[in-house]
């Protein structure tokens, strides 16, 4: 879209602007995951709210300056993280007020409509461009390059409002956590090897839904679309758009997530973690079969395999949430569930550098080993028969 606009930005500047928000949510999670105990819920959520102001107004200043440097995108990008860095403030609020038998349905549902945010965007985005909103039609609009109007900057002020809104529910409405630790009493998780096993799988689960969803639009224009081979010979209208698909696969992965949580508290989350993490391996194996397509027609085959893959995710993720407030202490859990949730953050600042630096046929085959090798360790230690940490 920014190319369209007037930027001049390479395919590499485009993945690592969609790398670097991925960046900022897991380095600021980092932070976000220590925080409920010792600020509280309702400080922590009210200040998150208004933190999310600063990407809204800087991506609606910079969009109306094509001259803007690339200096200035990267930093709005960042900036574009504090929603993301949020989560794992608000996760292990969570789960301090709901006993286990409770919490894959809770973290479930909040996670899961939480992830929605993702196919929000990219569903409503799009449309809030087409037209002027009343109150800013004295802001010019963007031409695309064959002369259209379009409201970029529509999207980013649109939901001022809403955040403003959102940030005084929070301090009206919220309540406290009810656990209390200061930052030493916190990282005694580290000296629990749980912690680093649902680490490598979290980063796997969340990490590939978060880090493919950065980037699923980018794969389909360059594979299939407007930036693929196919464009040179033939008409780019007939060709698929990544924008008009992008939101199916988050949108998928956050919606089973969400209604996964009672099945995870009724069978437990191991199992459905296992599942998860079976299903990402092949489906992601399907989806690298069609890397190199000799017709465009190839594309509903790998947009197939590529949201059956985001279905496996929102299992992978609703049993993972479920199995830490099982096999960790509460006060841990909490811990480990902003600390798994900060590193799988990371999933769109890889996804994204890796693919500016290798193939994309690489990349995914390199993917189904990495899911493959934690598939076994899911069933080793947990979801086995007699498995040491059953969750």
């Amino acid at each position: 879209m920014l190319n369209e606009i007037g930027f001049d930005l390479s395919a590499g500047q485009l993945y690592a602007l969609t790398a670097v928000s991925g960046l900022a949510c897991g380095l600021l999670r980092l932070v976000f995951m220590f925080l409920p105990p010792i600020l509280g819920t309702r400080k922590l959520v009210t200040l998150s709210a208004l933190l999310f102001l600063l990407p809204m107004f800087g991506w609606f200043s910079v969009v109306q300056r094509p001259d803007a440097s690339f200096a200035e995108l990267l930093a709005i990008s960042f900036a574009s993280g504090i929603g993301g860095g949020v989560f794992s403030g608000l996760m292990p609020s969570t789960g301090y007020f709901f006993p286990k038998r409770m919490s894959g349905t809770a973290l479930g549902l909040q996670a899961g409509i939480g992830n929605f945010g993702i196919s929000c965007i990219q569903l409503v985005a799009p449309w809030l461009m087409g037209f002027s909103l009343i109150g800013i039609g004295f802001v010019a609009p963007q031409r695309m390059d064959d002369g259209s109007e379009i409201f970029v900057h529509n999207p980013a002020i649109f939901f001022v409002t809403w955040t403003i809104l959102m940030a005084i529910l929070a301090w009206t409405m919220l309540k406290d956590v009810p656990v209390k630790a200061n930052f030493r009493q916190q990282i005694d998780i580290f000296g629990n090897k749980n912690t680093w096993i649902l680490t490598i799988v979290y980063l796997m689960t969340f990490g590939a839904f978060s880090g493919f969803a950065a980037q699923f639009a980018l794969m389909i224009n360059d594979l299939y679309g407007q930036t693929s081979d196919f464009a040179q010979t033939m008409d780019t209208s007939s060709l698929p758009n990544g924008a008009a698909y992008a939101f199916l696969g988050p949108l998928i992965g956050a919606l089973v997530r969400a209604l996964w949580g009672p099945l995870c508290d009724k069978f437990g989350g191991a199992i459905w973690t296992f599942i998860g993490c079976l299903g990402m391996t092949i489906f992601t194996a399907v989806a690298a079969l069609f890397l190199n397509p000799s017709s465009p027609d190839q594309f509903w085959w790998f947009l197939g395999s590529m949201l059956v893959m985001f279905f496996f995710t929102g299992l992978g993720n609703a049993g993972t949430f479920k199995q830490m407030p099982m096999i960790l202490p509460k006060r841990q859990a909490g811990g480990v569930v902003g600390w798994t949730g900060a590193i799988g953050a990371f999933g769109p600042f890889i996804v994204g550098m890796l693919l500016s630096f290798v193939s994309m046929p690489v990349f995914f085959w390199g993917c189904v080993v990495y899911f493959a090798l934690t598939t076994v360790l899911v069933w080793i230690y947990y979801a086995r028969p007699n498995a040491p940490f059953p969750g």
